[in-house]
């Protein structure tokens, strides 16, 4: 007999999504992804695939770094991982590679070759996606795969910190004056990001304001132009080797590294903490 039990609440597309855990003999478990797709097993996983940096990264935050036995390009946490079979990248994988490691769950995101996903899907193989629309539902993901890998109590506690840190980051901004941020995610073309991107939720967390957050993409293709219209404070980027552009006037330039900010990893708060003393520095400086 099956017995079904709420393990807790996590956030997905903005609603609140009550994850089931079916407990048998087996340990079986059933969550919902991000995209909303229910990923079933029948225990817990003890190989495990992931075909994006971010995600060796939660999985390993969830308490099974163990499990890996294959990764994406450009994997570099957990550090073990960078010894592990690179099985692809987000324009192609090698589908027969993954099949023969026997993983019992892939791990991806919806950019990664997903015609080549759908074909370990076909191949019964569960896959779970991975795609957190705000800050907070990174602890969401890190519980769901906890519970995939029957490492929930770990998953918990890491989930939990996660938390704790995000408040506790919220906190010291509060009632912080407002400093205005051009966000540059390349300059040739010139990307930046729009409303709905995590880096812009990252932005408000230290008391600042994407000066395109009103664009609805989330990374939009802007001109120099617009940009000095927008009179930012601060201009940050991720872009490697960035130097200040040279028609930029009036603000300061300053850089946080691109594995921090950009990826949806419990790191992602290092990236925010760097974005906030940039902030201070330019209060600081007004003052």
């Amino acid at each position: 007999m099956v017995r079904r039990r709420a393990v807790g609440a996590v956030t997905a597309r903005g609603a609140i999504v009550l994850v089931a855990l079916a407990a048998t003999s087996a340990q079986a478990a059933r969550v919902v992804d991000d995209t909303g797709a229910a990923v079933e097993l029948r225990a817990p996983a003890r190989r495990i695939v992931t075909l994006a940096p971010h995600a060796a990264e939660l999985v390993a935050a969830a308490g099974a770094a163990a499990r890996l036995v294959a990764v994406g390009a450009r994997t570099d946490q957990p550090p073990q991982a960078r010894d592990l079979p690179v099985v692809g990248d987000a324009n192609a994988i090698d589908v027969e590679r993954i099949v023969a490691l026997a993983p019992d769950l892939v791990v991806t995101w919806p950019w990664t070759a997903p015609a080549q996903v759908a074909r370990l899907r076909d191949r019964g193989i569960p896959v779970f996606t991975t795609a957190p629309r705000t800050i907070d539902a990174i602890a969401g993901d890190i519980e769901r795969l906890g519970v995939l890998a029957g490492t929930g109590a770990a998953a918990a506690r890491s989930a939990g910190a996660f938390r704790a840190r995000l408040a506790a980051l919220a906190d010291g901004a509060r009632s912080r004056s407002n400093v205005r941020v051009f966000y540059q995610l390349s300059d040739a073309p010139l990307y930046t990001i729009g409303a709905g991107h995590t880096i812009t939720q990252a932005i408000a967390l230290c008391g600042g304001e994407n000066v395109f957050a009103h664009l609805p993409l989330i990374a939009p293709e802007v001109d120099a132009e617009a940009v000095l219209r927008a009179k930012p404070d601060v201009v940050v980027t991720s872009a490697s080797g960035a130097k200040p552009p040279v028609w930029l006037r009036d603000a300061r330039f300053a850089v946080v590294p691109a594995d921090l900010i950009q990826r949806h990893t419990p790191r992602l708060l290092d990236g925010a903490e760097q974005v906030c003393r940039i902030l201070e520095g330019v209060r600081a400086a007004r003052s």
